[in-house]
């Protein structure tokens, strides 16, 4: 191989592994400056004499104060925002026209809720997947359609007597676990939908949406037990932490303790 051929297959190689990161979800680089990944376990050179050292280069510095900063931002701009929405539909809006989440730059659609707004039973999950960005409509994909059967075995719809969100609106980066300051700016849209809606249960649908609206870790010992959720107005209402869809489908084995689970919330919103 000559050394024009030899450079188109380095080329290729590249260009391929650009195109591998991309389908990951790989969207931003993490150093200040590129690097050569074939120089990545060479020996250094040798220092150079102090009269040809090289003067100290500009390069940016990350400063993690910052980015904590802009962060602070985010979150104060989410809070004052969602405080002023008295309406869901207000609040739908408001999300949407919502700069402040780095993930909006790089999803499809904000991806707020669905069902129905006057229902006495909300849904969270953790973020839109790829069916659910594509579409714009939480739980759409194979676990929202095991999550439909699973209401449906209560008596509840989507269409009817149920309102479904997430804790995040918008798809992170190949179906990554969103981040606690992704988590924090979306917080308050969270606890105002929550309050708007006043829902007689939340059930909280995986270990993401209940750690980050309870505190609490750990879905296998702390599923099927009733908590609250304390929203920053100082409200509580009662949640229940279950199996996410997506788990029961990999694990078929746990949808009993999922029934067990259901039958405790059809108990709790037949309550007076």
């Amino acid at each position: 191989m000559d050394s024009s051929e030899q450079q188109l297959a380095e080329e290729d190689a590249a260009i391929a592994l650009l195109r591998w990161y991309a389908d990951m979800g790989v969207d931003e680089a993490v150093a200040a400056a590129p690097a050569d990944l074939r120089s990545w376990g060479a020996k250094p050179s040798p220092p150079r004499s102090p009269a040809a050292a090289p003067t100290k280069a500009s390069t940016p510095v990350f400063k993690p104060s910052a980015v904590a900063l802009q962060a602070d931002e985010a979150v104060a701009a989410a809070q004052k925002i969602s405080a002023g929405c008295d309406s869901f539909e207000a609040l739908e809006a408001a999300v949407k026209a919502f700069e402040g989440c780095p993930l909006k730059a790089g999803a499809r659609n904000t991806v707020f809720a669905d069902g129905a707004p006057s229902a006495d039973l909300l849904v969270i999950g953790e973020a839109p997947g790829r069916d659910e960005d594509r579409i714009g409509k939480p739980f759409v994909g194979r676990a929202g359609q095991l999550l439909g059967r699973m209401l449906a075995a209560i008596g509840r719809d989507r269409a009817q007597n149920t309102l479904i969100s997430n804790v995040i609106y918008w798809r992170p980066p190949g179906n990554r676990t969103p981040s606690q300051t992704e988590t924090a700016i979306c917080r308050p849209f969270v606890d105002r939908l929550i309050e708007l809606t006043a829902p007689k249960a939340v059930l909280l649908a995986g270990g993401a949406p209940m750690q980050a609206l309870l505190g609490v870790t750990g879905i296998m010992r702390a599923r099927g037990v009733w908590r609250e959720i304390e929203t920053a107005s100082g409200a509580r209402y009662p949640a229940l932490p279950i199996f996410h869809p997506a788990f029961l489908l990999r694990q078929p084995a746990n949808k009993r303790l999922a029934w067990a689970d259901l039958l405790a919330l059809q108990k709790r919103l037949m309550e007076d």
